[in-house]
């Protein structure tokens, strides 16, 4: 008799589980599916994958959180909007990992009062994490589509410091430096010297150099001249110029 009623227990406490379990699942899904801005799965990635990566600043990892990365997606790829991994974003142009984005946003130091040049807009996701950090940030886009479509997103979400053009990214934006911080996000075979002329003293330039095997490197302009640091190996889509454009040699 023991026996059978600790079995009986046992079994109602089973059956109890399961149903807090599911009760918590659907609890879950429910509020997954409430969160129509997907501020969960935001701060589950930058908890997981942009921190451990050794992000530290702050007001960084404030825009990872803020700035939503799945309006930056075709729709195709919506779903895989927050995993930690490159995504098509069509033209055979690529929205970059978030947590390399924040690794390189940190690297420059931004100030609330920089103004930023971006080449390689793309679908306008660095640009938005950008606008969140400084005054004013200048994207060129070699690619209208891209461009057009990048600028009707950050419209959308309220972005009025960000100005986009159609351009060469390897000459910059001269009639607006000189510049606080330089991001390049596609990778050129050399460091373009426009890019370079339109720092400001004390700015730096972040950008992947190379063909196959990219170097992600870090110049500061000085008094003097510039300073060069690399920091990691990379792989970015090439910058590419307009057609019958060469790279420079």
């Amino acid at each position: 008799m023991g026996a059978r009623l600790r079995r009986g227990a046992f079994f109602c406490l089973l059956v109890c589980w399961s149903m807090w379990s599911l009760s918590c699942n659907r609890s879950g899904a429910d509020s997954l599916s409430r969160d129509s801005n997907r501020q969960v799965e935001r701060d589950r990635l930058v908890d997981r994958d942009v921190i451990p990566h050794g992000v530290r600043d702050p007001a960084v990892i404030a825009a990872m959180r803020k700035v939503p990365r799945h309006r930056f997606v075709p729709p195709s790829y919506a779903d895989s909007a927050y995993l930690d991994s490159p995504l098509p974003i069509g033209y055979g142009q690529t929205i970059s990992q978030p947590s390399l984005v924040a690794e390189m946003t940190e690297h420059l130091h931004l100030k609330r009062t920089d103004k930023v040049l971006e080449i390689g807009t793309g679908s306008g996701y660095q640009a938005a994490v950008l606008a969140e950090l400084v005054d004013r940030v200048f994207s060129v886009e070699l690619l209208e589509p891209l461009a057009r479509q990048a600028e009707r997103t950050l419209a959308e979400l309220g972005y009025t410091n960000v100005r986009v053009r159609v351009g060469d990214g390897h000459e910059g934006w001269p009639e607006e430096a000189p510049f606080d911080a330089i991001i390049v996000t596609a990778a050129p075979e050399t460091v373009p010297q426009p890019l370079l002329d339109q720092l400001a003293i004390g700015g730096q330039l972040i950008i992947p150099v190379g063909k196959d095997l990219q170097r992600l490197e870090l110049y500061r302009r000085t008094e003097n001249g510039y300073e060069r640091e690399t920091l990691t190996l990379v792989r970015f889509v090439p910058l590419v110029r307009p057609r019958g454009g060469e790279e420079p040699r």
